[in-house]
């Protein structure tokens, strides 16, 4: 999915399907941390780690924030929430 379209995907009622990082993005997007959390707490990925790592700094769990940014491989940034969400979008999505 192309980020173009993942990011037109946020009006629709339900998240886009067979991407769970894509759809945590969606349902975080859509003020539902706690289904974006359930979707990436138990998978394994770079990925996943990375995605867990944004959302339990945006619930302002640091220390946990960053041990899910060490499994990642990634710094933890110090860009504002918005500015992190839309990289990993970027990150995430294809090119378009």
């Amino acid at each position: 999915m192309t980020a173009t379209v993942f990011l037109q995907s946020l009006k629709d009622e339900q998240p886009p399907t067979g991407n769970p990082i894509l759809a945590a993005l969606w349902h975080d997007y859509n003020g539902n941390w706690h289904q974006a959390h359930a979707l990436v707490q138990d998978l394994t990925s770079r990925e996943a780690a990375h995605l867990h790592a944004y959302l339990h700094r945006k619930e302002g769990d640091n220390s946990n924030a960053l041990y899910w940014y060490h499994r990642a491989g990634e710094p933890m940034p110090s860009v504002s929430l918005q500015a992190e969400w839309n990289v990993l979008v970027s990150r995430y999505t294809q090119a378009g």
